[in-house]
């Protein structure tokens, strides 16, 4: 019998999106598969839309506000599937995605192996999405897969992945205490578990950039930054377990240096905590750099504006070209009816 995929979607106040989210699940080509939503108590239409599709193949379940990676746990809990496929509510599968990462299930014995794909993001309109490559879209095995991560500041975002239940199961739960890069983390902690990554070309999935209201835009609140801190020295410790190198631990040093300027102006204690485990790693971390673009702001503004600028005004174009995507997608839609 062909492996049954489970298809794990948890949701909070998704209304926008979990209808076309779910839709992608319910495409996929893999016909042995089952889908699976937990709403995480969404204060919006989010539930009433997905139970709209319970009786089309969609398990449906609510629980009280808990976060993202309490949903996670309660779908994977009540999940049967051999393989899972994560599925955050507002990102979209390619119709072929898990069919073409189980051809290479098929031909791989070991049950440790971990596969990846192609992602590519989007705001509105998934036809617009932006495939671009980095070195993590390759076959890899965890300790370099990890070390170009941190030390080239790479990511793959969660939908990319099909993980095999043993693999799942070895990784453990979600880390309920992370509010922000629970994925990164998480995954992470799967790699490590993992005999080695494969890569899938040609298998794809859609990454929404969903604006600065996003769970995972780092703001400057303080549940993000220690849950960002957190993130950062979990990550540290999970690659010096696989090899305590001088290469691993500067790539560490690295990966500090790119996030401290999450960090400033407005937690000095975290940018100390960080300079201290720079220096227990044998490397050093210089003041956080403004880009080019924002650094003359602070020579007349100073150094507080500067800052509240490069972090603001990305925003505010980020704002402009959702407003321009949407009327697009709108006018698409209106001309395809």
């Amino acid at each position: 019998m062909k492996p049954l995929v489970s298809i794990l979607i948890p949701a909070y106040n998704a209304a926008p999106w979990i209808a076309d989210t779910i839709r992608s699940a319910q495409r996929q080509t893999w016909d042995r598969k089952e889908v699976i939503v937990v709403d995480d108590g969404s204060t919006d239409r989010t539930l009433s839309i997905a139970r709209q599709f319970a009786s089309t193949g969609v398990a449906v379940v609510t629980q009280d506000n808990q976060g993202a990676s309490a949903a996670r746990n309660k779908a994977f809990s009540l999940c049967q599937g051999d393989y899972i496929q994560w599925l955050d509510a507002d990102d979209l599968l390619a119709a072929d995605k898990i069919s073409r990462q189980m051809e290479f299930v098929g031909r791989c014995a070991d049950s440790r192996t971990l596969f990846s794909s192609e992602w590519g993001r989007f705001m509105y309109c998934a036809s617009r999405a932006k495939f671009l490559m980095t070195p993590l879209w390759a076959d890899l095995s965890p300790v370099v897969w990890l070390l170009r991560k941190l030390g080239q500041n790479l990511h793959m975002q969660p939908a990319t992945w099909l993980v095999s239940r043993e693999l799942t199961e070895a990784a453990g739960p979600w880390d309920t205490r992370l509010s922000l890069d629970d994925d990164g983390e998480y995954f992470c902690r799967v790699i490590l578990a993992s005999d080695g990554i494969r890569f899938v070309p040609g298998a794809k999935s859609f990454y929404r950039m969903s604006g600065f209201n996003s769970l995972s835009n780092v703001d400057q609140s303080d549940k993000k930054l220690e849950s960002l801190w957190l993130s950062l020295q979990l990550h540290i410790r999970y690659l010096l377990s696989l090899e305590d190198s001088a290469r691993t631990r500067a790539a560490c040093v690295t990966y500090l240096q790119n996030w401290l300027n999450y960090f400033y102006p407005s937690r000095f204690d975290l940018i100390t905590s960080a300079e201290q485990l720079a220096t227990t790693l044998g490397g050093q971390l210089g003041l956080p750099q403004l880009r080019w673009k924002y650094a003359w702001i602070e020579k007349i503004l100073g150094r507080e504006t500067a800052n509240r600028a490069q972090v603001f005004l990305p925003n505010v174009k980020t704002l402009l070209t959702m407003s321009w995507d949407r009327t697009m997608f709108h006018l698409q839609k209106t001309g395809d009816v």
